[in-house]
């Protein structure tokens, strides 16, 4: 006769239990799910735009469209008096064209018209045989332009990541309407004679199934799917085939109940019989009778039968498993940070996102029109009406969205499509804030950022190398990146053939400060110069010139859309937007690092992964390495 008392084998600890499943090789499958259906799941591949965010330049005021140096002059008491040419709407695209002392009604949201290069808001005006406008604005102000938000090419989100309500956002912005996930599919079985399903009639000596609901619901917070099975009675062969099709559906198994060293408890008997017992009992309580093991070829977990048993070793053991596999984030918690830089208040209560880095709290702004504001936040602070200013460096406190994830590297600057492919390459945790080239060269001053990267051309020519000087960096130094193609962006049947031809047609600028404006303005002097007229007479000539663009996706968004012939702007935009790309000049994209770091390991690896780009083939179209790449310039 068979014993039936079989006792339980050697207790494990918590830690021995750990390890074994740690050694488990639990592979998730891989589904495509729409995105109403994808909350709480993990991608289980890169999201990469095909548009830019937003695809135009628009308003994010109601207003009037102008030039807003028709403006500078406005006061109160003096309005400027504008010419009104038409009213723009939502949703088209604008067959106008502002020329100086003229301006268009348009509303929010609506397509910027060509000539115009801001927005007044409509209570700063007044309507009479012309439009009055009684404050000045400034170059783009109320403009969000195209890609300022997401440009096309530019990874969103990244494999592993979870979808909450601000990534699922995000994908529908840039028009994704699927989504791959990682589909841990985990297959849920109740055992005991005593069982009822919920909702049906309960007869003497029965109880309602808790663990099967109650399991279901931590296996989907932790981003697994599911799958309920009719409870079992304790029957071996009932128990077999319940087994026996989980495994061939799921991609591990969990039961509850008859795990026991009892005699009606043959669960660990049935798993030794079909494969192997990796350990029966834990030492750990509630929750002793817990078993680990494999089963027709699939991992399987068996929970005590008391429900609060259960969920003890769920919680301890299984649900971080899950969680790993999936990339399921824990529960908010607060935390205290610094603040990195002064905050204003805007005069009323307000919470204000926030990443945070090795204890600072670094704002995350991009304006009210951006969608990516929020998921590059860890959490946000809640400022009080009453509260005028945080200076830098005062204590706040933190909500966060999730668990942080503390990053080998902290970059801070100008964002370049080519610093996903090396940070893939260099296989760290590389946390970016994108905060422009200057933005990146303060941190570095501060001591905030381990990496910036920078591209700001100065006036010598030279890339990079002065504007540590005159941001007053002295323990750092630029490492050498790699080049990006800058050129004329025209349409596909334009027959502009060199930058010479800009003069003479309609042109989109960069904005003031900008190394691609500086470039260009650079190009425009040699121009002057062999025509023997000065500068300003030059660019007074030229149609467009001051109309200013943010982002190189603006510019090739207004050549697309026809509100310019040309701009100057990097290949990979114009390829991404299917335009013409006239090569004019190389773009040096640097990294300025603190000399302290230097031997660092994760600098090192960052730095060999730099060097390692041979060929360029990892890079987006127009970026490439060169012989200075990974080159190390030491500043005197």
């Amino acid at each position: 006769m068979e014993d039936m008392q079989k006792e339980f084998r050697k207790l494990v600890t918590i830690d021995e239990a750990k390890g074994i499943i740690e050694r488990m090789d639990i592979r998730p499958g891989i589904i495509e799910v729409n995105i109403e259906n994808a909350s709480g799941y993990a991608l289980a591949q890169d999201v990469i735009s095909d548009v830019d965010v937003p695809p135009f330049s628009r308003a994010s005021m109601d207003g009037y469209a102008v030039h807003a140096a028709d403006t500078y002059s406005a006061r109160e008491d003096r309005p400027v008096h504008l010419n009104l040419v038409g009213s723009i709407p939502a949703g088209i695209n604008p067959d106008i064209h502002i020329k100086r002392g003229e301006a268009a009604e348009i509303a929010t949201g609506a397509v910027m018209p060509s000539g115009a290069d801001a927005v007044v808001m409509v209570e700063h005006t007044r309507i009479g045989t012309s439009l009055s406008v009684h404050r000045p604005v400034s170059i783009n102000e109320n403009v969000m332009h195209a890609g300022t938000d997401i440009m096309a090419g530019e990874r969103v989100l990244r494999r592993g990541t979870v979808l909450g309500t601000r990534e699922i956002g995000i994908l529908a912005a840039v028009g994704k309407m699927a989504v791959n996930i990682y589909g841990l599919v985990v297959g849920i079985i109740s055992t005991g004679n005593e069982l009822v399903r919920p909702g049906c009639k309960l007869d003497a000596g029965k109880i309602y199934d808790i663990n099967s609901f109650s399991i279901s619901a931590g296996v989907k917070q932790c981003g697994g799917t599911p799958v309920l099975y009719p409870a079992v009675r304790d029957d071996r062969t009932e128990m077999m085939e319940a087994l026996r099709e989980a495994a061939e559906n799921c991609d591990i198994i969990l039961t509850s109940g008859s795990t026991s060293a009892g005699s009606g408890d043959v669960m660990y008997r049935i798993i030794e019989e079909n494969g192997t017992v990796l350990a029966h009992g834990i030492d750990i309580k509630p929750g002793k009778p817990a078993i680990i093991g494999i089963v027709f070829g699939k991992p399987v977990f068996g929970l005590p039968g008391y429900p609060a048993s259960s969920l003890t070793i769920f919680n301890e053991f299984v649900a971080p498993l899950i969680r790993k596999i999936t990339g399921k984030k824990e529960e908010r918690i607060r935390t205290t940070a610094r603040l990195a830089v002064r905050v204003r208040s805007e005069g009323r209560s307000q919470l204000l996102p926030v990443g945070l880095v090795r204890g600072w709290a670094y704002p995350i702004e991009k304006g009210s029109g951006a969608i990516t504001t929020l998921s590059e936040a860890d959490g946000f602070i809640e400022i009080q009406q009453s509260v005028e200013m945080i200076e830098a460096g005062e204590a706040v406190d933190v909500t966060l969205f999730g668990e942080i994830e503390t990053p080998d590297l902290l970059f801070v600057g100008s964002h370049c499509l080519g610093l996903d492919a090396l940070i893939d390459t260099a296989n760290l945790r590389i946390r970016v804030i994108n905060a422009g080239s200057s933005g990146g060269l303060v941190a570095i001053r501060s001591g905030i950022a381990d990496i910036a990267g920078v591209h700001l051309l100065d006036e010598s020519g030279i890339y990079n190398i002065p504007f540590l000087e005159r941001f007053g960096i002295r323990n750092a130094v630029v490492v050498k990146g790699y080049l990006r193609e800058q050129g004329l962006i025209v349409r596909k049947d334009s027959t502009i053939r060199g930058f010479e031809d800009i003069i003479h047609v309609r042109v989109i600028n960069r904005n003031t400060g900008s190394g691609t404006r500086v470039m260009t303005d650079l190009k425009l002097r040699d121009i002057s110069r062999q025509r023997g007229i000065p500068f300003e007479e030059l660019t007074a000539s030229m149609s467009g010139y001051h109309t200013e663009a943010k982002t190189h996706s603006a510019v090739a968004s207004a050549i697309r859309l026809g509100k310019a012939d040309a701009g100057v702007g990097i290949r990979t935009v114009a390829e991404l937007n299917g335009l013409k790309f006239i090569k004019i000049a190389d773009e040096e994209y640097d990294f300025v690092i603190p000399i302290k770091l230097l031997e660092s390991r994760e600098i090192q690896i960052f730095l060999r992964a730099l060097r390692s780009y041979e060929p360029s083939e990892k890079l987006p179209p127009g970026l490439r390495t060169y012989e200075r790449t990974g080159e190390i310039v030491r500043i005197s």
